[in-house]
């Protein structure tokens, strides 16, 4: 896993003030965004996925400053941005453009290695059997597992997702939320996610930052996450289920290329 070290961010738009000196450290964890809506949760994203430029501080991943590594940082968006007219298996593959030019990702030229690592990836959320399915024909729950795969095969050293089940009923996204701890778990992926979803964070959380107004108002660790923290955050909201236990996904075994799989790959 990888050390994610942001320092003093502040991010100006002009008299409006986005992020004001957040500063933290996440290493080998899987930690969660908290806050209300403008709180600076998106903008600290794409400040740490290089799509935003900070008006000052400094974010490094692994001693680089993360402009010059954001082929590290993997992406899932609220949307899924996928192409919805072919399959999840090709759009896991797209992962791949991070090291791959976008002629041989047209033609299908990736490598074997590239095609299996898109393979497990979905296996490792739970769709390899729709492999081949258009991901128009799926539902939204299942679109954001595609994406999470996509994003997999990235190889990033820093996964982070922006309201991933912000569109999805609490039951999607709870399996959702499973299979996304469980890749960043099994791909040694450091994540940080922004949720609204206070319970879901609390369940699958392992680290948790608390913004208001583009500051950091705590930042705290599973067993100190309290139901009078989240009500000074949010006001009065229901935190029963502030969580004991966390989850993991359904667990999954390693795949082993088999008659389906050499079809796939031999495309």
């Amino acid at each position: 896993m990888s050390t994610l070290t942001v320092d003093d961010l502040t991010k100006e738009y002009g008299d409006v003030t986005a992020l004001d000196g957040v500063t933290f450290e996440i290493e080998d964890e899987f930690a969660v965004l908290l806050g209300e809506s403008g709180a600076g949760k998106s903008t600290l994203l794409r400040c740490v996925n290089g799509l935003t430029e900070p008006t000052s501080g400094s974010i490094v991943l692994d001693g680089e400053v993360v402009t010059e590594s954001r082929s590290d940082v993997g992406m899932i968006f609220q949307q899924h941005n996928l192409v919805e007219g072919v399959s999840a298996y090709m759009n896991a593959l797209t992962g791949s453009l991070s090291h791959v030019s976008m002629l041989r990702s047209l033609m299908q030229w990736q490598s074997r290695e590239d095609k299996l690592q898109a393979l497990e990836a979905l296996e490792t959320v739970g769709l390899l059997e729709e492999a081949h399915q258009r991901v128009s024909q799926m539902s939204g729950g299942q679109q954001q597992r595609v994406g999470i795969a996509r994003g997999l095969v990235q190889d990033p050293r820093l996964l982070l997702a922006d309201e991933p089940v912000a569109s999805l009923d609490p039951s999607s996204a709870e399996t959702v939320m499973g299979y996304l701890k469980k890749a960043a778990t099994e791909h040694d992926v450091t994540a940080l996610v922004s949720l609204h979803q206070v319970n879901i964070a609390a369940h699958f959380g392992e680290r948790f930052i608390g913004l208001r107004d583009g500051q950091t108002v705590f930042d705290v660790r599973r067993a100190e996450l309290t139901p009078e923290l989240i009500d000074d955050l949010y006001g009065n909201v229901d935190t029963v289920g502030l969580a004991d236990t966390h989850g993991d996904g359904p667990a999954s075994e390693e795949i082993e290329p088999g008659p389906e799989t050499e079809q796939v790959l031999a495309q």
